[in-house]
């Protein structure tokens, strides 16, 4: 299965914050409503400058303490983010996430950002398709007996 497929279900939909925008703010974009764990930062005319994750905002309070709340996302976003595309499997997104410990990957096709996928998508859609082969496997079993 691809990453498109990810995408085509629950959509292209992706969470935007500027690198000027404070950390506060993105704090509140994170907890919602609707929860989210990162928010894909833009800033340039296309693609994206990086992501800024729950996990960078915890850290970031761990060094400075909650005086980080009035700094710009761009002082604690993460830079060099790893990327996805479209046609990707969701295999090699799985062995991308787990080398590389990030649990949000931007999907980019053709230069443009196209999407965002969680270590949530995957699992969810991985789940499925054993679900599916497992069925498919009961009903070959059951008929051949």
């Amino acid at each position: 299965m691809k990453v498109k497929s990810i995408l085509d279900r629950k959509g292209h939909q992706v969470t935007t914050i500027q690198p000027w925008a404070s950390v506060a703010s993105a704090v509140r974009q994170l907890v919602g409503p609707p929860t989210i764990g990162a928010l894909v930062v833009t800033g340039v005319p296309t693609g994206f400058t990086g992501l800024i994750t729950e996990r960078d905002v915890v850290r970031a309070i761990n060094t400075h303490g909650l005086a980080v709340l009035d700094k710009q996302v761009g002082e604690i976003m993460s830079h060099r983010v790893p990327t996805c595309a479209p046609d990707d499997s969701v295999a090699r997104v799985i062995v991308e996430m787990t080398t590389t410990r990030y649990r949000h990957l931007p999907v980019v096709e053709n230069g443009e950002l196209a999407g965002l996928v969680s270590i949530g998508d995957v699992v969810r859609h991985r789940l499925e398709e054993i679900q599916l082969e497992t069925n498919v496997l009961r009903d070959l079993y059951h008929a051949r007996h």
